[in-house]
């Protein structure tokens, strides 16, 4: 065996041994060590190789690995290993060039080939060791959902979710040890889900809203989505802020003077894997983030007790940062010496000392100055007349890339 593929991140399924290839039952034969959990080592029982279990906590695997680096080593993964399986996580620490991966088909193929549904079309989604709130910006009618699931109450959790939100007429169908011998399906409505299921499953849902329901858009959400004590960013003003900040899968926002929470939650719905990070000093207006949060299917927005600069200091460095309170120059310098490169800034203010240092800010490191004026229809006895809000200047600018 290569030294330099000495490690084995082997994709199995229901059916054991039978799922793989022979070049992929050779390696498994030769294998010194080999890792798995207790329903991969079930699935191969003739294997002669030491049997380890995944350790607890599951970052422990990686040391193990290590120590084990050139000898011949196994970790069984489920389907596919690069998707939402352990496969990602070891090639975060572990150089891909020493790791061979033996995928199979993955659980979302075959739900989709179960469910006659097109992948292309399908969002895939995983709640397993997350928490579930976090399908709800996925939630629109006609939409389909393939979920890898946390247990055998994965489904009744989910059908909850969809009542409260309106969608209890969806479609629910648990597919149980798909490709083995105990295959089996069980078919539902969100509404009165009323079956017990096993605990390794993938949950297909299709999205269908009641009649009255008011789904909620993906991006631009209305200010009433929002539980604030009245200080958070305008619905139109937010629209605008996001489309500065251009959120990104993946990327890491500070919200600095989170507030309620409305922008880092925009920003993570606005794109798949998005992270953020609050930074609020204020108790009342952290629960209001983190009741927002919940409510809106971003359970991992991070908050932090600091304020700004001195609570920047020990953040992972933002791709963007949004300054919606409390800014001075010095929370601008720490912000922006701590910005990844080619990484978004924007700086909202609405008093004239605030609009002031945006533009000396601006004179000195240039971009882009907007004022904008937002006015809503409102009752004036029976008739109807505008209500203007507060003025607000924003400022944004992006930073430079390093030089190759």
């Amino acid at each position: 065996m290569s030294m330099s593929k000495w490690l084995h991140i082997i994709g199995i399924g229901d059916d054991g041994l039978e799922s793989l290839s022979a070049a992929t039952r050779s390696v498994l034969a030769d294998a010194e060590v080999i890792f798995g959990a207790a329903r991969h080592h079930a699935l191969t029982p003739s294997l002669k190789g030491e049997r380890r279990a995944w350790p607890s906590p599951f970052n422990a695997l990686i040391d193990e690995l290590r120590d084990l680096r050139g000898r011949r080593v196994v970790v069984f993964a489920t389907g596919d290993p690069l998707w939402y399986s352990v496969g990602a996580r070891i090639g975060r620490d572990i150089d891909p060039a020493e790791i061979l991966y033996h995928p199979q088909l993955s659980a979302f193929q075959l739900a989709a080939a179960r469910m006659g549904w097109s992948l292309a079309n399908v969002e895939t989604l995983t709640v397993h060791g997350r928490p579930a709130e976090q399908i709800i910006p996925f939630l629109r009618p006609g939409q389909k959902m393939l979920i890898l699931t946390q247990g055998h109450d994965s489904p009744r959790e989910i059908s909850s979710i969809l009542r409260d939100r309106g969608f209890g007429p969806s479609r629910l169908s648990v597919l149980a040890h798909m490709g083995g011998t105990d295959e089996v399906r069980f078919d539902g409505m969100a509404s009165s889900w009323p079956h017990d299921v096993p605990d390794f499953h993938t949950l297909a849902v299709e999205c269908i809203a009641e009649e009255t329901a008011a789904p909620l858009p993906r991006f631009g959400l209305p200010d009433s989505a929002f539980v604030s004590d009245g200080n958070m960013t305008k619905q139109e003003v937010r629209v605008v802020t996001l489309a500065k900040l251009a959120p990104r899968r993946g990327a890491l926002l500070w919200d600095i003077g989170c507030g309620s929470g409305s922008v880092a939650i925009e920003w993570m719905r606005a794109a798949r894997d998005a992270r953020a990070i609050g930074i609020e000093c204020r108790a009342d207006r952290r629960a209001l983030a983190v009741q927002n949060a919940l409510a809106l299917g971003t359970p991992g927005l991070k908050l932090i007790d600091a304020t700004a600069p001195e609570g920047l200091a020990d953040l992972p460095p933002p791709d963007a940062v949004f300054i919606g309170g409390g800014l001075t120059r010095a929370v601008f310098e720490a912000a922006w010496n701590a910005l990844a490169p080619f990484g978004r800034l924007v700086a909202n203010a609405v008093t004239l000392e605030g609009e002031a240092l945006l533009i000396a800010l601006r004179s000195e490191f240039g971009g882009d100055l907007t004022r904008m004026a937002v006015a809503r229809a409102k009752p004036v006895g029976s008739l109807s007349g505008w209500k203007p809000f507060m003025p607000v200047t924003q400022w944004s600018l992006t930073k430079g890339g390093c030089a190759p």
